[in-house]
């Protein structure tokens, strides 16, 4: 067995337990999360009507980008995803380090802000309580997943597929309801094809819908971090992929024509919980916020927990790689990487206590993961010339330049505010402090 088929090279193994059926599930889970719950009425903001499109088109970007996904963890099925493939495609250790730290930075800051709606929004929807105490709350979600995360994969993706019913039972019957309200002549089919805007404005809008829906999609790219504990990655990713990603487009698209044909679009844009505005239209009887809030706490919850195991491999792969420090690499017994998991933790537990409005740095995070897929995209061009023993999945050429294409368009400034590219900038300003510090490590380790 090659190195690439086997593992990092580090001396302890990650245990092999996900199943294609398990890793399916898991891409699924990933995709499908609280964003849509809200995300709905964002998009209608910005394209209008035809919402759909707005996440076709984000859909298009996703589904691109998961094939050179796919050619690049059938290759290397290691640990680490984004990062590793930079890392092998150009060699140079400051672009890897800062891959890594904003890989590791989405995910993170995505598992905080879902804490954060855990103790804020949806528990006051639950409970009735108004003003919980939002931190302490959140800060007990987060040491629940670094214990299901430590307590073994096999265990956290079982835990994630049960959570991925829930949301997908929340996300049909908003279908099933608005279908009703259909059936009852009280919709309006005609508004799902109008525009917002005209002229060429209609297509800034589409594309800025398209950005805002494309955070929906995020998710899948994560599951390549867990390619040294699925059994057989070569031949299980492309099919789980696939699999995963059509599905949670279909029931998307299904949501977004829902949505629009049966509540009125000012509505539907002003509201804070658009798809609740379709069940109180075809259902006002039933307890929509509080059935809402309790799916969107197993739905962030979801999240939480899929990033946080998503950064906790990542940081031990590079570890693996040498671009980290070795110690992100020790395993408990039962093959977790307890470091790298503590790690991720306790700076999800310091931004949550830190930072008052996390909002603006998750879209900025998604800001830098467009980059990451312009650089994944361009990887599995320039890995062609770097062949492997074993058979792999092949994605045709054009997809890989379409892919790379779609990704610097979706990185102009006509598809969000320039107070996110501010960020953007300040957030690499801080990978690049924090490369300085980690290379002085690195060398320090080196000549003890």
């Amino acid at each position: 067995m090659t190195t690439t088929e086997s593992g990092t090279g580090h001396d302890e193994r990650l245990r092999r337990v996900i199943s294609r059926p398990m890793l399916a599930f898991f891409i699924l889970g990933d995709v499908l999360g609280a964003g849509v719950y809200s995300l709905t009425g964002d998009v209608g903001g910005e394209v209008g009507g035809a919402i759909w499109l707005a996440f076709l088109v984000a859909f298009a970007l996703a589904f691109l980008t998961a094939f050179a996904y796919l050619e690049l963890v059938t290759k290397y099925p290691q640990a680490a995803g984004g990062a590793l493939y930079t890392d092998r495609a150009f060699g140079l250790p400051f672009l890897t380090f800062l891959v890594t730290f904003a890989i590791m930075a989405s995910g993170v800051t995505s598992a905080t802000f879902a804490a954060s709606r855990v103790g804020g929004d949806y528990f006051t929807g639950l409970t009735g309580v108004e003003s919980p105490p939002t931190v302490l709350i959140g800060v007990v979600a987060i040491l629940l997943v670094a214990a299901i995360n430590l307590w073994g994969v096999a265990e956290s993706v079982r835990v994630n597929i049960a959570i991925t019913l829930v949301e997908l039972a929340g996300l049909l019957f908003v279908i099933g309801i608005g279908a009703v309200v259909l059936a009852g002549g009280d919709g309006d089919p005609a508004q799902a094809f109008e525009f917002a805007g005209s002229g060429f404005g209609v297509v800034t809008g589409v594309l800025a819908g398209a950005a805002t829906a494309f955070y929906a999609f995020l998710g899948f790219e994560d599951s390549v971090n867990l390619a040294e504990e699925t059994k057989e990655p070569s031949r299980s990713f492309p099919p789980a992929m696939i699999t995963g990603l059509l599905l949670a487009a279909v029931v998307y698209l299904l949501v977004a024509f829902t949505a629009a044909m049966t509540v009125p679009l000012d509505v539907l844009t002003e509201s804070s919980g658009p798809l609740l505005e379709v069940v109180r239209r075809g259902a006002p009887d039933l307890p929509a916020d509080e059935i809402f809030s309790a799916v969107s706490i197993f739905a962030v919850s979801n999240t939480m927990l899929i990033n946080m195991l998503m950064a906790s491999r990542l940081l031990y792969g590079m570890a693996g790689r040498g671009v980290l420090p070795g110690v992100f690499g020790r395993l408990t017994a039962r093959r977790t990487p307890w470091v790298a998991i503590a790690f991720t933790t306790g700076l999800s537990v310091l931004l949550l206590a830190t930072v008052d409005d996390l909002g603006d740095l998750s879209d900025t995070t998604v800001l830098l993961l467009t980059a990451v897929f312009l650089l994944v995209n361009i990887a599995a061009l320039v890995l062609r010339r770097d062949p492997v023993a074993h058979d792999h999945f092949r994605a045709p050429t054009v997809v890989l330049v379409l892919g790379a294409l779609v990704s610097a368009v979706f990185l102009l400034p006509i598809t969000r505010e320039a107070s996110i590219y501010v960020l953007a900038l300040w957030l690499l300003l801080a990978g690049v402090v924090l490369w300085a510090v980690n290379r002085l490590l690195m060398r320090t380790a080196a000549n003890r």
